[in-house]
């Protein structure tokens, strides 16, 4: 026979049935002396059944050889393929639950006589288990070889060179690692036009990565860097990179500097562990469509109300004239497209260059949120007829076509304001944003801008739509001071949003500040040129507050998180999460930030109403917070693993099995269904 095998012989109870069963198979039966002859250990799982890899991982036991061979054969290191992530529980295990092959190679002496027989016996430990339960397993193998000619036969090379390319390949050159904090990177030599699909690092060197924390890939030029939470002991890391189906590389690093940027590469999500960011992208154009529903929705949110004021003044301006109305909707359209662009660009290159951000990144920084002040103030005096500067009115002396200028910037304005709030449709849409190319990227970011100014553009070229706005007449000045109001209401939002991220000391920076810029607006037409000059030593003086604001302000107010999360709260923590998991204990999950409007709605309306308190306490449901009104790494990278790039975001842990997502408009009664 050309292809041996011996069945498993039982070493356990008689008659015990193995739910892992094995084979061992030789490639040869008759090699040549001097000869390195491969054997498998073939294993073929039962249905809902799963073995181990070398580094069984959380849990688990590995495969476990005993030889007996004659003198002078020596068996070399086993050859596993490439495994699976299973997490159970919170506990990562290194399986594989389909049928699978060990190689191992014997290396045969060159003085041994043709016609010798030598027989090969393996006492073979392993173990096999389901999500529930495990049972070892135990057998002896044998076979007899016998020296030859070392001929093997076609249909012996087919199975075996099957075999052979699911095990890994060792790379020629080696990786690198870094770690800071708590977070494990390695980057390993990998060419830029190499395929990639769903790489995943088994770490086969003891204690170097928490194995259930999630991991995040990037390719950066020929490199692909790996990260995920450190382990408890430092030091280089040895392991298996998956790089597609049954494909691996055999990767050794030493300490190293990690190439910055790169784009997101999708990992592969472990079984019983829901990952949106892994899944296949939507296609474009139903991306597109959601990105404008969306934008279009965001209109309707309260945090856009005081723009759309602004708006509402210029259209009653403009009386329903048709070239005017025209020319103000595409003005406001390319400040509002143009901005998404760049806010998008920003984030992206951000992202590329290392940096764990999401959308809406520029209200996490007090620098900028200090600068709407500033913004919002001036806008509040303006509006109520404090002042009258030609520069912030309709901009008649830089376009010479009145309202033009004005609503470009308005437009700006719009989208700095609005697009911190997520509406319905928008999650999926940025979400993408992080995994499309980058062109595609900004394509979504510009059908987002599209959206917000979609029913002005809808105003200004339905006739039938433009005939329903009122006719200017002395009712304007009127309605103009009336929307000073709503802006002074989201100068005071942003003052008390200033002292949440950065405390007493960033309230008083921002008032004294605004207080500044109002004085200044203030006596602008009645000084003198000196005086001018004056003043505008003052703004250099107050863009520098503005440009130094990021070190003067505290990284956090004190408390402010622990304020933000209600009784019985946990603080986000991954270690945590995953602690609450292992113990059986249902989590509910939910991400929030003082300067999204939609969260603070769905706190008032479903989180924080008493029947949903009783709810969570009746079915011991931990509740964790995610507070992402100062920029944090941790939930960055917890969002983008999700697909998701901003707030809000709600998860439910049942006790065992996948999470919940939970939209993004909350009532009572949608927590209590979905926590059942």
């Amino acid at each position: 026979m050309s292809l041996l095998f011996a069945t498993a012989v039982p070493a356990q109870t008689p008659g015990a049935r193995l739910t892992v069963q094995g084979q061992l198979f030789v490639e040869t039966a008759t090699p040549k002396p001097g000869d390195t002859v491969t054997v498998a250990l073939f294993f073929t799982p039962e249905p809902g059944w799963h073995g181990y890899w070398e580094n069984p991982g959380d849990a688990g036991l590995g495969l476990q050889l005993e030889w007996s061979l004659p003198a002078g054969i020596a068996a070399g290191k086993p050859r596993f393929p490439v495994p699976q992530p299973l997490l159970i529980g919170g506990l990562m295990n290194h399986v594989y639950e389909a049928p699978h092959a060990v190689l191992i190679d014997l290396k045969l002496p060159a003085a041994i006589k043709a016609g010798t027989q030598i027989p090969v016996s393996i006492a073979a430990n392993w173990l096999a288990c389901t999500d529930k339960i495990c049972v070892p397993q135990q057998d002896q193998f044998e076979t007899m070889l016998t020296i030859g000619s070392g001929a093997i036969s076609s249909e012996q090379r087919k199975r075996f060179d099957a075999w052979r390319a699911q095990t890994p390949v060792p790379l020629d050159r080696a990786g690198r690692f870094a770690v800071e904090g708590k977070r494990l990177q390695i980057a390993i030599p990998y060419p830029a036009s190499a395929p990639l699909d769903h790489p995943y690092f088994f770490a086969l060197t003891q204690n170097r990565v928490r194995y259930a924390a999630p991991q995040l890939a990037k390719r950066s030029g020929d490199w692909l860097v790996i990260e995920s939470e450190a382990g408890t002991e430092p030091g280089p890391i040895e392991g298996l990179l998956r790089i597609g189906d049954g494909q691996g590389l055999w990767v050794r690093s030493v300490a190293g500097t990690i190439p910055k940027g790169g784009s997101a590469v999708a990992t592969l999500p472990p079984d019983g562990m829901s990952n949106p960011a892994d899944t296949d992208t939507p296609p474009l154009p139903w991306l597109l469509l959601a990105a404008i529903a969306g934008g279009f929705l965001l209109n309707l949110m309260p945090c856009v109300f005081p723009i759309l004021g602004l708006k509402a003044f210029a259209l009653a301006k403009a009386g329903g004239v048709e070239s005017e109305a025209r020319a103000d909707a595409l003005a406001y359209s390319a400040g509002v497209i143009l901005s998404c662009i760049a806010l998008g660009g920003l984030m992206l290159l951000l992202r590329a260059g290392g940096q764990e951000i999401g959308w809406a990144f520029q209200l996490q920084s007090p620098a900028f949120v200090l600068f709407l002040l500033m913004l919002m103030v001036a806008v509040t005096a303006n509006l109520a007829g404090l002042f009258e500067l030609s520069g912030l009115e309709v901009g008649g002396v830089l376009t010479r076509r009145p309202g033009v200028m004005g609503s470009f910037w308005t437009g700006v304005l719009a989208a700095l304001v609005a697009t911190p709030c997520t509406g319905p449709f928008m999650a999926a849409a940025l979400g993408a944003a992080l995994l499309l190319p980058t062109l595609e990227a900004l394509l979504l970011f510009a059908a987002l801008g599209f959206g917000i100014a979609l029913p002005f553009l809808l105003i200004a070229y339905v006739p039938r739509l433009r005939s329903m706005l009122p006719r200017p007449g002395p009712w304007l000045n009127g309605f103009r001071k009336a929307m000073a109001v709503p802006m002074a209401l989201t100068a005071l939002a942003l003052g008390w949003l200033l002292w949440r991220q950065a405390g007493d000391e960033g309230l008083w920076i921002g008032l004294v500040a605004a207080i500044m810029c109002l004085l200044l607006l203030l006596g602008y037409r009645r000084v003198s040129r000196t005086w001018r000059f004056a003043g505008a030593g003052l703004i250099a003086a107050l863009l520098g507050v503005y440009l130094a604001a990021n070190d003067w302000l505290p990284d956090q107010a004190p408390g402010s998180v622990d304020a933000a999360i209600k009784t019985d709260g946990i603080a986000f923590d991954e270690t945590k999460l995953a602690k609450l998991r292992t113990n059986g204990t249902p989590v509910f999950l939910y991400f929030t930030a003082d300067w999204c409007v939609t969260c603070k709605v769905n706190e008032a309306a479903a989180i924080d109403r008493a029947e949903t308190q009783r709810l969570f306490k009746q079915r011991g449901i931990a509740v964790m917070v995610g507070d992402f009104t100062r920029h944090d790494p941790e939930i960055a990278r917890f969002l983008a693993a999700r697909g998701r790039s901003g707030v809000p975001f709600y998860l439910f842990y049942p006790k065992s099995g996948d999470p919940r997502e939970l939209p993004q408009l909350l009532t009572p009664a949608i927590i209590d269904e979905a926590t059942q």
